[in-house]
């Protein structure tokens, strides 16, 4: 068989597969993983984050701000709060295959 017929679309598959390498490389870290595992189902505010993780709210902004920027969350903001999910339903059946 033909590499182009088993691969059609290289380039454009190699875009979306460098996407989601990013993804999965942002994720990576066990403290953004428990993050969007927290966030699987719901939607919540930094503190409620930080106090959850019981890490310091710097810490926390940071990893969110990085999941953010990388297209694993979306915020929206509340009054005077600012509250995070998950962007993808099928980043979220990627948390839960991990039984996290």
């Amino acid at each position: 068989m033909v590499p182009e017929r088993i691969f059609h679309s290289a380039v454009i598959m190699n875009m979306d597969l460098e996407h989601k390498a990013l993804i999965l490389r942002t994720i990576g870290h066990p403290v953004r993983l428990r993050i969007v595992a927290g966030l699987a189902g719901r939607c919540a505010c930094v503190k409620e984050i930080w106090e959850c993780l019981e890490m310091p709210q710097a810490v926390v902004s940071q990893h969110l701000k990085v999941l953010k920027e990388n297209g694993v969350l979306v915020s929206r903001r509340e009054g005077t709060r600012v509250c995070y999910s998950v962007r993808d339903e099928m980043l979220k059946e990627v948390v839960r295959a991990l039984q996290l």
